[in-house]
């Protein structure tokens, strides 16, 4: 799965040399992009509404599918007619750039913006930043999976100003993981996770029929890749924690709060099967990572109301959340590995679809008892932990998204980790 440094930037170097070699000028290398034959069409109707494309940008194509495959060979051949003239300009990253804003820096913007095809040409140049830059640079956003509020932050500068080159490099590691995933039949009902973007796709017969927003693991307790079949859920789950959590999150917590367990109804548990008043254990050693964590059904649980199990070696599952605010982040890797789900009750309800008397309302009738309650899957459900960071749902619409934990081999990439 991870791709080294080296092997990545030798593939990117060479795309670099040969941009260098194919410019005379910046300025020859911008008309030779935007001119190109193969960088794609634009709208014949051209203006600010239509120029934008933000409505082609969502796409109901399932990132895990031979099509997406497909489409990022033709990206990486639309990628690779950049790097070879050119690339695209840095955008100077010393101001905000917004609807009204008139600055030099607004004609770069404007060329970055259509070498990558996010602007037409027939925008013309201009230092004002128009609805037409507007609608660009937002379009820019959403492939990138950022808010498309149409404003230049530190996240849509240290976007765009990742080299054409790198970006090229990027979509070819990312083939190789698609073309993997996908040689293979995946089911026609499958659950994929998209780690790097953070996002969940419930797909049925070749199309994604709900996204959900995901939160996944953090950089020092990464969310593995794997692939397993969903069998069970879990309404009103009990939480036991992990003894990772418990060194690293509930040991620490006590000492400095001795009612942490209690507030958060979390009872220990002895190995006999006791429980375990917490004032009698010395928390100033590690005594207590012998003890079973397990929190009762409600709503401050860490699963909330849902746990959805699938077996896997690594003790992983997808559950609900009492921290909705999470879903908001644009960063969303909180979690020790586990995925957080929002809107988890459409998705359970659309897994358990084939399971006789577990229809939407009595799933929300069962949770409001707050009794734990174990459902297995009549149908069983692929489902899919995959890291995928670029890719291509056609019309020219190419995703990238944050290299979380550097398997793509470029630090130019982890741009989370640098800002």
């Amino acid at each position: 799965m991870k791709t080294s440094r080296r092997v990545f930037l030798s593939g990117a170097g060479a795309a670099a040399a040969a941009a260098v070699a194919g410019s005379a000028s910046a300025q020859s290398a911008f008309d030779a992009i935007i001119n190109a034959p193969r960088r794609g069409a634009w709208d014949d109707q051209f203006d600010a509404q239509v120029s934008s494309g933000r409505d082609r940008v969502v796409s109901t194509l399932p990132v895990l599918s031979p099509e997406t495959a497909s489409y990022v060979e033709q990206a990486i051949v639309a990628y690779s007619n950049i790097v070879a003239s050119g690339g695209w300009p840095m955008v100077p990253a010393t101001k905000k750039l917004q609807l009204g804003v008139i600055d030099p820096d607004v004609e770069v913007l404007r060329r970055r913006l259509m070498v990558s095809g996010d602007l037409s040409p027939r925008a013309g140049m201009s230092p004002a930043f128009d609805s037409y830059v507007d609608e660009a640079l937002k379009r820019f956003q959403v492939r990138h999976g950022l808010p498309a509020d149409g404003v230049t932050g530190r996240y849509t500068f240290s976007s765009m100003n990742v080299s054409a080159p790198v970006r090229l490099g990027q979509l070819q590691t990312n083939l190789g993981r698609l073309r993997e995933m996908t040689t293979k039949p995946l089911g026609q009902r499958f659950v994929m996770v998209n780690i790097p973007a953070a996002q969940i796709e419930a797909v049925e017969n070749g199309r994604v029929v709900s996204r959900h927003t995901a939160v996944v693991g953090k950089i020092d307790r990464q969310t593995p890749v794997l692939s397993s079949k969903i069998n069970e859920i879990i309404l009103n789950p009990y939480w036991n924690a992990p003894v990772s959590i418990v060194r690293k999150d509930i040991i620490p917590l006590m000492r400095k709060d001795p009612n942490y367990l209690t507030n958060n109804n979390i009872r220990m548990i002895a190995p006999d099967g006791r429980e375990v008043d917490p004032l009698t254990v010395d928390w100033s050693t590690e005594e207590a990572a012998k003890y079973r964590f397990r929190q009762d059904p409600g709503k401050i649980n860490a699963m909330a109301s849902v746990k959805i199990n699938f077996p896997n070696q690594h003790a992983v599952y997808m559950h609900d959340t009492p921290q909705q605010n999470l879903f908001r982040d644009q960063e969303r890797f909180h979690s020790s590995g586990c995925v957080r789900v929002q809107n988890v009750r459409d998705l359970v309800a659309w897994i358990l679809r084939d399971t006789p008397g577990w229809d939407r309302r009595q799933i929300e009738t069962t949770i409001q008892s707050q009794e734990d309650i174990h459902i297995n899957v009549a149908e069983p459900v692929p489902v899919y932990f995959s890291y995928v960071s670029a890719w291509s749902t056609g019309d020219g619409v190419v995703h990238f998204r944050d290299d979380i934990y550097g398997f793509d081999g470029a630090a130019e990439l982890q741009i989370s980790t640098a800002i």
